[in-house]
């Protein structure tokens, strides 16, 4: 049993949460981590509409009595989304974690911390997670470059990220991105962190409801396989490689810095439930993590979380051990 200010913070089992990811987090996906004694979280925006949400969170109180949260991310985007709709339907589901992402959530700060809720934002830099911290932010999931989806600009891997985060940080703080075993938790553990966020990695399990071709994919794919896209819009996504991919890569290199984002939008827009749903694997751009080198099987949520946990056990009780005198 690994206890950290995280599980206390969460009132979880194990220091593993689910992060959010489009067409992943559904209430099949956040439940299962729930019950595997992580935290599983629903990806708000997936939800078409506010409604749509707050019968999302219906279901997955049906599939599960442990404690599960929501993900709302903040991106540019060409229409906004109903912020305050989507954060009513958390208030009224009865969820007391939050999950932010992309732009600050400083303007929804009050209408969250009224409610009770505890918010975890997703950063990839220190400098954002410390403003994390100064706006109210119960903790952080510090992203390092690895990540699948967004990295930021700066680039830099976990390996620098995350003690950099420990020297600055006085709430707690997760390690995310290109997690996904034991080893890794332990690494992070070391490193100051009081647990770890998985996305790509739960995309591989039995539960996850997404295609099979999706899974097989990750399992397939290594740690070479994934690209960084949208460079040039300093709105950068790592994603799987694939023909999709190699047209958004072949576009930015004739156009430069001319490239604008009307240009990749076939391969960007609308995509996901042609690849996460239907399986059809060259629709479009994904977002996947450098992880995918880490991923060898398609276990249970449940087989997976225990299994991560187990083994940070006995490379901190057995293996760190013996090197000390």
């Amino acid at each position: 049993m690994i206890k950290t200010k995280i599980t206390e913070m969460f009132e979880i089992e194990h220091p593993i949460i689910q992060g959010g990811m489009h067409y992943v987090g559904f209430a099949e996906m956040a439940s299962a981590v729930a019950n595997a004694g992580g935290l599983g979280i629903i990806t708000g925006l997936t939800q078409k509409t506010p409604d749509d949400l707050a019968k999302e969170i219906a279901k997955c109180h049906e599939m599960t009595d442990k404690p599960f949260g929501v993900n709302l991310t903040f991106l540019p985007g060409f229409e906004e989304p109903d912020y305050p709709g989507y954060i009513e339907a958390i208030v009224k589901g009865g969820v007391k974690i939050v999950e932010t992402a992309g732009r600050s959530p400083e303007a929804y700060m009050p209408d969250l911390k009224g409610a009770g809720i505890k918010v975890i934002h997703k950063c990839t830099s220190v400098r954002h997670s410390l403003k994390a911290e100064k706006i109210g932010c119960d903790a952080v999931s510090v992203d390092g470059f690895e990540c699948g989806g967004h990295p930021g600009e700066d680039d830099i891997p976990n390996m620098i990220l995350l003690p950099r985060a420990a020297e600055e940080l006085s709430i707690p703080f997760v390690a995310s991105g290109g997690m996904g075993n034991g080893q890794q938790l332990a690494a992070a553990l070391s490193m100051g962190a009081d647990g770890i966020n998985m996305g790509t990695r739960f995309i591989a399990t039995e539960e996850a409801p997404v295609h099979q071709n999706v899974k097989d994919a990750l399992v397939a794919a290594s740690e070479l396989d994934t690209e960084l896209i949208m460079r040039p819009l300093r709105n950068t996504e790592r994603v799987l490689a694939n023909d999709a991919v190699n047209k958004i890569l072949e576009k930015e290199k004739a156009l430069g810095d001319e490239i604008q984002i009307t240009d990749i939008i076939e391969e960007v827009a609308g995509v996901y439930p042609k690849i996460m749903q239907e399986g059809t694997m060259d629709a479009g751009a994904w977002s996947c993590g450098m992880v995918a080198g880490l991923i060898h099987d398609v276990p249970t949520c449940k087989d997976l979380v225990e299994r991560i946990v187990s083994d940070a056990e006995e490379i901190i009780k057995s293996r760190l051990s013996k090197f000390v005198a």
